[in-house]
């Protein structure tokens, strides 16, 4: 959850940034906006000592050291994903702050961009110059090798006359994971910590993939309510059309689109996502199988006889609309975390054990459809991350349908158009999200739609556009929920990205003029995340108890919806991003609060709706609740 800053206020900070910039005052006459500029950037880029490394000067390694190397242990071209191990070796003097980096592409800039200082002011760090011109991907201590500051692995480099070793060095290993993101990539030794860096040696040669066109990452989206159609995105290094192969000999050639830096959004000085973050995002294909079954298996294959097929990998097809039942997970805020426990721009800790728990879900059948609300990848701006992030979903966004929200972290920037104007997005501006994630929405940069499967109807909007009453998202939200046939669809559940509920606070703006709409459709269950852990309510509206749920045979809480009186909110977004805590007290509407990593669990049929939190890291249910209805009292709809 980011700190709530108002246009002006973002705009003001920003230009006295540049104005103290300009005419730096001693530190200890800082304007406190400078000073605070970490504050104002909390949950973007100033998290840890790696994610300002771009605001550190560059010092020369006072290391003359001749004996030096660092190389890989296999030299052969990369696959598609491996562990690169990286070998440190000659050190006369191991330090806990040496480091290495991976950089790519392999010709980036690891020098000083002395020209170039205004541009790091987003990281709300103002050190006198930048460390370098382009940012890691990712970083590791060497002391990460228990053999390391030990001298445990020791060489001897130079003998005296006698035969005994006059100088004797040091060595070490360090492992990298490593996906296909197309560039070449290179090694370089760092000492003196992420404070205080300094270059001491690269690797001579660069790293390069056997494919940079490798057909990878392929996720499905549902099309439309009929679950017979299922949009496949992917990515290549090929501009070329490839293709889905599917079903029983049918294919379906690809577009192709991409973006560029140019895309980016920026203000007074660059954004992350226009300067050090940038990387290439290759292509990205999608195509349409169509003549599909709904609630079926199917399987498929993408890619070119030029630039290689993936495996065949099977799907699932989601309930159309209107039948009796509905499988599903919901959460937000997930993100990704390194699996080789390296430093990175940003981690999300939960994340790994929230896939792994999604992907029994997969595979016992337990999911028909996903929906991940908002703060998808968490790049902000360093678009490598996105690579990450899909390679990490792969299992289970290869398998059944996988819905998204947009999250501030996708789109919020200044001058954007974006309702909130804080820079959380990095530079994005929706532009990778929308791309990578090609939605049923109205158009480009309105990412709001609805969908139904099996037996609920979901309406989806963008809390990161105008949501008053005069706006096209209003209007759309009104008539959409107005249309909803409930005859058809007995379950209406309305989500986004920020909440209207929670303990630790929301925008009470958003919960006035939005919350009618909710109550006046009869919305039965809300959703959302940006507030990093669990919480339910009561039916509540207006910041009072309509209803209380009561317990059934089994101790779980139901909201028995045949006599409406006001929707259920949860809050879901504890699925990767370090966990908020909850305070001592609570308001009587919040009946649930849980801090722990985790997904929804929902299972819809016409007459109950379950919903289950399950504990990624044990697979216990921290919480569920069921809301029931007769169906006679859908005809009174």
């Amino acid at each position: 959850m980011d700190q709530r800053l108002t246009h002006h206020a973002y705009k003001l900070s920003f230009i006295l940034l540049i104005f103290f910039l300009a005419f730096p005052p001693s530190s200890s006459q800082l304007h406190p906006l400078v000073a605070n500029s970490t504050f104002l950037h909390l949950n973007y880029t100033a998290i840890s000592d790696f994610r300002v490394l771009n605001r550190r000067t560059l010092l020369q390694c006072p290391d003359p050291n001749p004996y030096l190397q660092i190389n890989v242990t296999n030299n052969a071209d990369l696959s598609d994903e491996e562990f690169v191990t990286v070998n440190v070796s000659g050190v006369l003097l191991p330090s806990e702050s040496d480091w290495v980096a991976m950089i790519s592409p392999s010709n980036s800039d690891v020098t000083t961009c002395p020209g170039s200082e205004a541009y790091y002011l987003q990281t709300g760090d103002t050190s006198a110059l930048p460390l370098l011109c382009h940012y890691p991907v990712k970083a590791k201590y060497m002391s990460s090798d228990p053999d390391y500051l030990s001298c445990k692995k020791q060489e001897c480099q130079k003998y005296g006359n006698d035969g005994s070793c006059e100088v004797t060095t040091c060595s070490g290993s360090v492992t990298f994971h490593v996906v296909n993101i197309r560039t070449d990539i290179e090694f370089v030794f760092f000492t003196g910590g992420f404070t205080t860096p300094c270059i001491l040696t690269r690797t001579d040669a660069p790293l390069k993939f056997s494919n940079p066109n490798s057909p990878l990452y392929g996720h499905i989206s549902s099309m439309d309510s009929t679950g017979t159609s299922m949009r496949l995105t992917w990515v290549s290094g090929d501009k070329e059309p490839q293709q889905v192969k599917y079903g029983d000999g049918k294919s379906q050639a690809s577009e192709v689109t991409t973006f560029s830096s140019d895309d980016m959004c920026s203000s007074i000085v660059p954004s992350p996502a226009k300067d050090f973050g940038w990387h290439d995002p290759g292509y990205i294909h999608t195509a349409v199988m169509t003549g599909l079954q709904p609630s079926s298996t199917f399987y498929y294959k993408y890619g070119s006889d030029s630039v290689g097929w993936s495996d065949q990998i099977e799907f699932r097809t989601p309930p159309a609309g209107g039948s009796d039942e509905l499988k599903f997970l919901v959460f937000g805020d997930m993100g990704k975390a390194p699996l080789d426990s390296s430093a990175e721009h940003y981690i999300q800790p939960g994340s790994i054990s929230v896939v792994k728990g999604m992907v029994e879900e997969v595979a016992n059948g337990n999911v028909d459809s996903i929906f991940h609300i908002g703060d998808i990848s968490y790049a902000t701006g360093f678009l490598v991350e996105w690579e990450f992030f899909l390679h990490l979903i792969s299992p289970v966004a290869s398998q059944v349908t996988y819905m998204t929200a947009i999250g501030n972290h996708e789109r919020d920037y200044v001058d954007s158009g974006s309702w909130y104007s804080g820079p959380d997005s990095g530079g994005e501006c929706g532009v990778p999200y929308e791309t990578y994630f090609p939605m049923p929405t109205p158009a480009k940069d309105k990412p709001w739609y609805s969908i139904e499967q099996g037996s609920v109807h979901f309406t989806v909007i963008s809390t990161e556009h105008d949501w008053t009453e005069q706006s096209e998202q209003y209007q759309w939200m009104k008539t959409d929920m107005a249309s909803v046939d409930r005859s058809k669809t007995p379950w209406l559940i309305f989500t986004g990205h920020r909440p209207m509920y929670s303990t630790l606070g929301a925008d009470d703006k958003f919960l006035k003029i939005v919350e009618p709409l909710l109550l006046n459709n009869k919305v039965d269950l809300v959703l959302f995340g940006h507030v990093h852990n669990y919480e339910r309510t009561c039916s509540v509206y207006n910041s009072e108890c309509l209803a209380m749920p009561t317990k059934d045979e089994n101790g779980i809480d139901t909201y028995d919806n045949s006599n409406y009186t006001a929707p259920v909110q949860a809050i879901v977004g504890m699925a990767g991003f370090s966990l908020d805590k909850f305070p001592d007290d609570a308001a009587s509407w919040s009946l649930s609060r849980i801090s722990k990593f985790g997904y929804v669990r929902a299972h819809a049929t016409r007459d109950e709706l379950k919903l289950e939190f399950v504990n990624s890291d044990t697979k216990e249910i921290e919480d569920s609740f069921r809301i029931t209805k007769k169906q006679s009292s859908l005809r009174a709809r």
